[in-house]
């Protein structure tokens, strides 16, 4: 799997006007194409195993893209081998829940004529599905998945398992696990793994309360997206895909190469690109511990926080300085939420007092670490784009953003944030540092 880098931030969560809950959020880039255990597959023999044509192949897939965006479950189901009970009933899960899914576009494919196994149970093919979300995707995301294919006399070839038994995983989706629910907002459509259980003795279901979460959080990012555009302007689609798995392991698993959310609230990623930096999907993968965690003001900066990055491409970036993309991120989730100075700032606060003012802004490499001063940067940041936007204008911050993207240069390189300095506030990286530090001093000292 490629990747472009993983950068986490912080929020504070409030409990009524004291700090309860220090939580990350987190902006990466995940590229969710991958060939999971196929180079350690077992390969045997393709001369074992009767092996199908292409072109039976690809007319059976043909046949399951059309069942699914026609929403014909018998289609479907007539592709799959009626013996083998638990697979079977794995894809009718999987039928229904795509059926729920707004799709625009739905295609299985070959993406490898050779065998990615060949054994006693069938013939298993490497395939390549990609799909597209009707009114929100601008373009497929691409996913690799695997499935075997049997011949039965009468029937002819059918799908009978996937690559699990040869060590092959298909790139997780949400919709692999059991009752998936999606809640369409007036701009976000959120897809959340919830169950249907039993009651609590008030007569309200697990379900009904998974699915009053998922539409508070649709609403709050419905409410999020008009936030933002106020701020960095209509320059991007102002449409946003949540996915809500029900487990710290399936989201992981969605995001592909964080290999532990830990504390991480939300991460705004790119998945189903196969690795190129203008392709994939946007998409906010929400965690459930972490973010259950949060109160509704904590949710309301984390939703608005990761909304930017979606906004300003923050999870395909890896170029712009990072105190410009998680800075303009916070400073956008807490504009106008209420939340004083030192208590978003105070580990910096506390950093200060023991050890005086940073020099400048953070610099890239500030944003690997943790605890207190990993925290500390993203306050760092936070409060340069706060203080842009106050001396100059919240449009000339986003300027300064925009102007640092296009400036050539590798990542990290100090002419790129020199060069968007000038251009836009007339002033050099070392002047800035000199107004960052004493608006510092002001708010925190």
């Amino acid at each position: 799997m490629s990747s472009a880098g993983t950068w986490q931030g912080r929020v504070a969560a409030l409990t009524g006007v004291a700090i309860a809950l220090q939580l990350v959020t987190a902006v990466g880039y995940a590229a969710l194409h991958r060939e999971t255990g196929h180079a350690a597959a077992s390969l045997r023999s393709a001369a074992t195993v009767p092996a199908p044509s292409p072109a039976t192949v690809t007319a059976l897939l043909q046949r399951r893209s059309r069942a699914v965006l026609t929403h014909d479950r018998t289609a479907f189901l007539a592709t799959v081998d009626p013996s083998a009970q638990a697979f079977r009933a794995g894809q009718e899960t999987l039928f229904d829940n795509l059926a729920k899914v707004p799709l625009a576009a739905w295609r299985e494919s070959l993406a490898d004529t050779r065998a990615a196994a060949a054994a006693d149970d069938g013939w298993t093919a490497r395939l390549t599905l990609t799909y597209r979300l009707r009114a929100f995707d601008t373009k497929d995301a691409a996913y690799t998945q695997y499935l075997t294919f049997q011949r039965h006399q009468g029937t002819g070839w059918v799908v009978s398992g996937d690559g699990s038994t040869h060590g092959l995983r298909d790139d997780p989706q949400i919709w692999d696990g059991p009752d998936l629910t999606v809640i369409r907002g007036k701009r976000s459509l959120v897809l959340g793994e919830g169950g249907t259980g039993v009651g609590d003795g008030t007569g309200v279901t697990e379900g009904e309360t998974r699915t009053a979460e998922l539409r508070d959080i649709a609403r709050r990012l419905d409410t999020g997206v008009g936030l933002v555009s106020k701020v960095v302007g209509d320059r991007w689609a102002r449409r946003v895909v949540a996915l809500a798995p029900a487990t710290e392991q399936q989201a992981e698993e969605l995001v592909g190469d964080v290999r532990n959310l830990g504390d991480i609230a939300a991460l705004a990623t790119v998945s189903g690109g196969a690795g190129e930096a203008d392709g994939g999907v946007d998409r906010v993968v929400i965690t459930p511990t972490a973010f259950g965690r949060l109160n509704g003001l904590g949710r309301h900066v984390v939703l608005t926080h990761e909304l930017v990055h979606v906004a300003m491409g923050g999870a395909r970036d890896g170029h712009t300085p990072m105190w410009l993309v998680e800075g303009l991120a916070d400073y956008v989730g807490y504009k106008d939420a209420g939340v004083s100075t030192r208590a978003a700032a105070r580990e910096l606060a506390g950093l200060i007092s023991s050890d005086g003012l940073p020099a400048a802004p953070p610099g890239r490499s500030a944003f690997t670490g943790s605890g207190e001063r990993l925290s500390a940067a993203y306050e760092e940041a936070w409060l340069a784009c706060r203080m842009i936007a106050e001396r100059y204008g919240e449009g000339r911050l986003v300027r300064v953003y925009r102007t640092a993207a296009a400036v050539p240069g590798d990542a990290g390189d100090p002419r790129i944030e020199d060069r968007a300095l000038r251009d836009v506030l007339g002033v050099d990286a070392s002047r800035f540092a000199a107004q960052w530090r004493a608006y510092l001093r002001k708010e925190l000292t």
